[in-house]
């Protein structure tokens, strides 16, 4: 299934847009939301240096309906809010395109990660820009069924290297010790754990940093 990531720059008048311009180093976190036709109800996490100064801004800001703090640190809050300008969302709404959440915002730049059929995923592009919501695709990559990335052989080899700490330290099994308990060559065992390790370290990065250069197909 396709995966995407999105940077989308908000333009002025919703509320999260205004105030994370006016405060650059906040982060609002929306956590769930409920986007409809000209309103929005939404759970935010907002974390800033100047939470008084970033909550007084939402409290007036004309797009805002409603908002409560349901939850207060020293430096964060979350907020359940109700907007008129639930822009990003309605537009994955219209567009069928399920958003992945949090959805985070900087300084008038969300990161958007979305899952769904590719024609969905440019019917979501073109509604933003019916929006005026300008954006950039940082990728899109296919996202793959932790089922399929192993054999079978591949899952038993690396579920006994761990349960016999051979990724322990010190080491409590060696390779000749997984080789003998399931009969298998040394070399053998050597390179079906190799294969293995290779496919989930390169998804494991894939994941976290995936502007990287794999040199190739994740999955082998």
């Amino acid at each position: 299934m396709p995966q995407a990531r999105l940077r989308v720059e908000l333009p002025d008048g919703p509320w999260v847009a205004d105030v994370s311009r006016e405060h650059p180093g906040a982060v609002f976190e929306v956590l769930t939301a409920l986007p409809e036709e000209g309103r929005g109800v939404g759970l935010v996490r907002i974390r800033s240096d100047s939470l008084e100064s970033v909550l007084g801004e939402i409290r007036a800001h004309g797009s805002i309906e409603h908002v409560s703090v349901v939850q207060r640190t020293d430096s964060g809050a979350t907020v359940q809010i109700e907007t008129n300008r639930p822009m990003i969302l309605l537009a994955a709404k219209r567009a069928g395109m399920p958003v992945e959440m949090p959805v985070e915002i900087r300084d008038g730049t969300a990161t958007v990660d979305v899952s769904g059929a590719r024609e969905r995923l440019s019917e979501f592009g073109e509604q933003l820009s019916a929006m005026g919501i300008g954006f950039e695709l940082e990728y899109v990559r296919e996202r793959i069924d932790p089922e399929e990335l192993l054999t079978d052989r591949q899952r038993e080899l690396l579920d006994l290297a761990v349960s016999e700490g051979h990724y322990d330290t010190p080491r409590r099994c060696t390779l000749t010790d997984l080789a003998d308990e399931l009969g298998l060559a040394k070399s053998t065992c050597s390179e079906t754990l190799h294969r293995a390790e290779e496919v989930l370290i390169k998804e494991f990065v894939h994941e976290l940093l995936p502007g990287i250069d794999l040199g190739g197909d994740p999955a082998g």
